[in-house]
């Protein structure tokens, strides 16, 4: 198994602050980063390629809810311990429920930059973000301060909220050997490299779904122009 070696980390860092600044859509941030990796840590890229068509093959996230139907309810630790529920969030007006990997993640990191830049407009559309992640206090809390976000990033620990969703999937002994470089149990205080799908679910004040984007590939993400319109129909 080919390991990332220095340089290429270096490399891959370079990657992705281009790809962060690059002008465009997220989707063409995450291609442009997506790209990247592909030429510079190709073992990875090819791994990712199988661990997707494994979960495409075994439906990995079809069972989450869908439009329509209601979001299930959760109370959740945030970055300052407090406790956030859906009931609170929903509350206040349409929320959108996002699930992320890790603070490690450039994908992840890439995503909620392009939501931060949007939250003038999410606002204005009547709307909210809500995070999960199933990393421990400090690292929510480190995502939540080296990204600016100023909505809440809940702590999914173990993934029981992403398993009831049917979100949860185990990587697998090959993506395992090559991300051995990130240390994921100290992430999430388990061994076990299972992580969420990067899902987002709109969730309107009545509790239901509205819209949902659910995507094995976490190299793939709701679209900004589309997390906006379905906030903005879900408020009204």
């Amino acid at each position: 198994m080919t390991a990332l070696s220095p340089a290429d980390a270096e490399r891959l860092r370079q990657a992705f602050l281009q790809c962060r600044e690059m002008q465009g859509t997220l989707r063409q941030q995450l291609e442009a980063y997506a790209a990247a990796g592909r030429e510079i840590f190709p073992a990875y890229a090819s791994a990712v390629d199988r661990l997707v068509a494994r979960l495409d093959e075994n439906g990995g996230g079809e069972n989450a809810p869908r439009p329509g139907q209601p979001m299930p309810p959760f109370v959740l630790p945030d970055e300052a311990g407090r406790l956030v529920s859906l009931a609170s969030c929903i509350a206040r007006g349409p929320v959108a429920v996002m699930f992320f990997r890790g603070h490690w993640c450039p994908y992840c990191r890439l995503n909620v930059r392009a939501v931060i830049k949007a939250q003038d407009r999410i606002a204005a559309a009547g709307g909210a973000v809500v995070a999960i992640m199933p990393e421990l206090q400090a690292f929510t809390q480190q995502f939540k301060t080296d990204s600016g976000a100023t909505f809440p990033v809940l702590t999914d620990l173990d993934n029981g909220y992403a398993l009831s969703l049917n979100l949860a999937i185990w990587l697998g002994r090959e993506i395992q050997d090559l991300l051995a470089h990130q240390d994921m149990a100290s992430f999430h205080g388990n061994d076990s490299w299972v992580l969420p799908i990067p899902a987002a679910f709109v969730v309107g004040r009545d509790g239901l779904v509205t819209a949902r984007f659910v995507d094995p590939d976490f190299r793939k993400r709701m679209e900004i122009d589309d997390l906006v319109a379905a906030l903005r129909e879900a408020a009204g």
